[in-house]
């Protein structure tokens, strides 16, 4: 049997984005998101998916970009003298792997994200993180402990197949990076499941992030193999507004086109798949 979790990564982070998960869940095939509990637009979207129960929600895991959820001096390996975390994914690797990082701010932290989100109402159907910090061992060990801690069952495994293209033309920079990642996230997934989380157990999104397009959306659909499969995605609304705030060249409007496309509905149709979100796994492991 094939099922499809179509998840949007980044709600909170701004209302439009907001918006857009929710469009593309009421009108198209979202059905899980990741909320970010330091997002500037948090309660906004904690209104918004009380309004929306059956949208899966899990969290998204924050160590780059923003303010921290916890006192900045509680934790000040993680910020800089303004109380931001570090811009970057790279200039946090830099930092962690030349030792200046601390593993207990990293628990501080990521704890506090969860108890804010939990304590918002909302329940956590699966932990991911933003650039995917969470698979990075070290940092892997917290979060497989803060999802026993918390009873949360399930985790994204970011293990794109290194191989698949599925016509989209990437640059150099995110083949490797890509390539870099999956080896990581596999790696992880042996480890989570030791810990008894359960993870999708195929996943895309990665090559094409921020330009998942309708092609490329049925390309993966037509080529979805047997389990439970997770396509990332990040949908929002008002690009212009989101290009002034983020210089991610992201696509948001492209990517939520193909969530909501009429093309892609039909096709998940005509194939059987079912669509689900995280909270199936949870179920399925009672």
């Amino acid at each position: 049997m094939k099922q499809l979790i179509v998840n949007a990564d980044d709600f909170g982070l701004h209302e439009s984005i907001n918006f857009g998960i929710i469009e593309g869940h009421t009108q198209g095939c979202i059905t899980s998101t990741s909320i970010m509990a330091g997002g500037p637009a948090f309660e906004h979207a904690v209104a918004l998916a009380a309004d929306h129960p059956q949208l899966g929600i899990g969290v998204h895991l924050t160590l780059v970009g923003g303010r921290s959820v916890i006192d900045p001096g509680a934790i000040p390996s993680l910020v800089d003298s303004e109380g931001m975390l570090c811009t970057s994914y790279p200039a946090f690797l830099k930092k962690f792997c030349l030792a200046g990082i601390r593993l207990d701010d990293v628990r501080r932290e990521l704890t506090a994200q969860v108890k804010r989100i939990l304590s918002a109402g909302i329940t956590i159907t699966h932990l991911d993180s933003h650039q995917h910090m969470h698979v990075v061992p070290g940092i892997l060990d917290i979060v497989l402990s803060i999802a026993k801690e918390f009873n949360i069952k399930a985790m994204r495994i970011p293990a794109e197949s290194l191989v698949f293209l599925g016509g989209f033309k990437p640059g150099a920079g995110r083949i490797i990076g890509r390539c870099g990642l999956s080896i990581l996230a596999s790696l992880a997934c042996f480890k989570a499941r030791q810990a008894g989380l359960a993870a999708p157990d195929h996943f895309y999104g990665m090559l094409a992030g921020g330009s998942m397009e309708e092609k490329l959306l049925l390309t993966i659909i037509d080529n979805l193999s047997e389990g439970i499969t997770e396509v990332m995605v990040h949908p929002g609304l008002d690009e212009v507004a989101l290009n002034s705030v983020f210089n991610w060249q992201y696509h948001w409007q492209q990517e939520l086109n193909a969530v909501t496309s009429c093309r892609v509905v039909q096709r998940l149709e005509q194939e059987n798949i079912k669509l689900v979100s995280f909270a199936r796994m949870n179920n399925s492991k009672g």
